[in-house]
């Protein structure tokens, strides 16, 4: 005789803790806990208009990093950072606070576009598909989650304010006297009243050419936005960046492997491209400072101060031989300027195009096509040094020697001014390049304890020695470092040959998009390139419907929402720009 099996009840397992009884169990109780009006469950707390809502509770806000809502759901990281700030989350609700604790989904952006494109089902179909499953699995895991307060970056109710916000920051720029952002109208006011004096036609590559200056009132209207574009806090400017022709978008260095761009190995190719940016440089001091109002381990304000990366030094002019212009470096150390032997520069810099197309040299050409298509990370992992002779030569302005000027792809554009002055007795990535190229070293300072060799580069401060030229009356040797830094910089001032100046490792952010599942930039252009913000009260700039969202496969950026020609060609009355900007 057989008997039947039996399907046992939850409550005749209360020892028995299987995951199919632990399934049953949870699914019970978030069932009690299903809102009244359908439209989730979960610990929702009273907001704000609520009857029940107590306003002289203390209050507590958290915030997760939301997740992109891919196809293939959330992954393990997703809820071993949730559930810690869950346990927070309910630790404050049972101290009486009242907590706000919203999910959101960060839904732009280029994976969604990619799938959609791979698919061919349209990125909003696919992204809402992928939300929903998301949070399908974040309820099953019960957090305390408020999802009356949910929302996703591609809601326009969302996104109106991310472009309010960036409206902020173009109509700003950053006042110095008062450490703070201020109204573009107002620098703008103050320009007009005094009729103040501008540099126009200003080379960005060449600071030392002296700019043309013209009064206000004298200068073009593209000459005065120009001019107010140097100061706002989000603006138009050139950067070098990882084009993908076959994506059609720019990609970040993480983003690109020998060359190709990690999602679906294609090539890809550096070149100069105009962005909006956001003037993140304007802020480096005060960034410096606030890092002491932060309860932040040590360990991580000292990254802080590094990626900020504040140095003192100066800028030193290099006479180029034969041409008009002359070429800028940046040092933290002009004590050493008598062993500069040789000047190196990125493979980008205007001069090294000069030099193509003055000397015509096939293996420079070769050189600079190569390094320019690899990422700026895969050009400092590099070990072996490489370059190639311009055919240029500079002055040193301390010698009066010629030092060949080379360029080099572990030396970066967006560092600095893209040049060095390379003092390779001094600086090991120096003596490396000058030991593979048999470029002279010669040893300028004679740190204490250290013996010279020549052969390795010795770092350090010291005394200056083989510094001095009694003719052009600078003489260091014998000097502290930086007493030898003082004296050498001065010497440079009065001589219109350098200053004093601080740079920043950090750099101005790059906030541009060249595909279409993203948020418009709230900015309309004239005929002339002139741009105009959109007014506030006409937002959101919505992302038009587009049956073909594809890139365009091109050499240059070509962006898919320049196929929605009804969209792009506007007028300023439709796009809501202020009648009073027109003027």
């Amino acid at each position: 005789m057989s008997i039947a099996p039996v399907t046992p009840e939850i409550h005749d397992l209360p020892h028995r803790y299987t995951a199919a009884f632990a399934n049953a169990l949870e699914e019970r109780w978030q069932a009690s806990l299903r809102w009244s009006d359908g439209k989730g469950y979960g610990y929702r707390q009273p907001n704000p208009g609520d009857a029940d809502f107590d306003a002289s509770k203390p209050k507590f806000y958290c915030l997760d990093m939301f997740p992109y809502p891919s196809g293939a759901g959330l992954h393990v990281g997703h809820p071993e950072g949730y559930t810690a700030t869950d346990i927070i989350c309910r630790y404050k609700k049972l101290k009486g606070f009242n907590v706000l604790h919203p999910m959101g989904w960060d839904a732009f952006g280029l994976p969604a576009e990619q799938y959609a494109i791979q698919t061919g089902v349209h990125p909003e179909v696919t992204t809402k598909k992928a939300i929903d499953n998301f949070r399908r699995q974040l309820q099953r895991f019960g957090f305390m989650y408020d999802w009356s307060r949910e929302f996703a970056t591609i809601d326009p109710d969302y996104y109106r304010w991310t472009q309010w916000i960036w409206l902020l920051a173009y109509s700003s720029w950053f006042d110095p006297s008062v450490n703070a952002a201020r109204p573009i109208a107002q620098l703008e006011a103050l320009l007009v009243r005094e009729d103040r004096a501008i540099a126009v036609n200003i080379n960005a590559q060449d600071r030392a050419s002296a700019p043309q200056l013209k009064a206000w009132s004298a200068c073009s209207k593209r000459e005065q936005q120009a001019h107010l574009d140097l100061h706002r806090l989000a603006y138009l400017g050139v950067q070098t960046v990882n084009w993908c022709p076959k994506l059609g978008t720019v990609l970040a260095n993480e983003e690109i492997i020998d060359g190709r761009s990690e999602r679906g190995s294609h090539p890809v190719v550096r070149m100069p491209l105009k962005q909006w940016m956001f003037r993140i440089t304007a802020y480096a001091d005060r960034l410096l400072a606030d890092l002491a109002l932060v309860e932040w381990p040590d360990s991580t304000r000292s990254m802080q101060t590094e990626w900020i990366g504040r140095s003192e030094g100066a800028e030193i002019q290099f006479a180029v031989v034969g041409e008009s212009e002359s070429l800028t470096v940046f040092t933290t150390r002009a004590d050493t300027l008598f062993g500069a032997t040789y000047m190196v520069v990125a493979p980008e810099h205007p001069i090294v195009t000069k030099a193509l197309a003055k000397f015509g040299d096939a293996k420079l050409a070769e050189y600079v096509a190569v390094s320019k298509n690899r990422s700026d990370i895969e050009r400092q992992e590099l070990k072996k040094k490489t370059g190639v002779a311009t055919g240029f030569e500079c002055i040193n302005p301390a010698t009066g020697a010629r030092i060949p000027l080379w360029t080099a792809d572990y030396v970066l554009m967006g560092y600095g001014t893209g040049a060095i002055m390379a003092v390779p007795a001094h600086d090991a990535r120096d003596f490396e390049f000058a030991r593979e190229f048999a470029l002279t070293v010669t040893q300028v300072v004679d740190i204490d304890h250290v013996t010279w060799t020549g052969e390795i580069a010795t770092s350090g401060e010291g005394r200056a020695c083989n510094s001095s030229n009694a003719s052009a009356g600078l003489v260091l040797d014998g000097l502290s470092t930086k007493e030898a830094e003082n004296t050498a910089i001065s010497w440079l001032a009065a001589r219109g040959l350098g200053a004093r100046r601080v740079n920043y490792r950090l750099r101005d952010w790059l906030f541009s998009r060249q595909r279409y599942w993203g948020e418009p930039f709230p900015i309309v252009y004239d005929a002339e390139g002139n741009h105009y913000p959109i007014s506030s009260s006409a937002l959101p700039v919505t992302l038009p419907a587009l049956a073909d969202y594809r890139p365009i496969e091109s050499g240059t950026p070509q962006p898919p929402l320049a196929k929605a020609t009804d969209w792009t060609h506007t007028t300023a009355g439709e796009a809501g720009v202020d009648p009073t900007l027109l003027a």
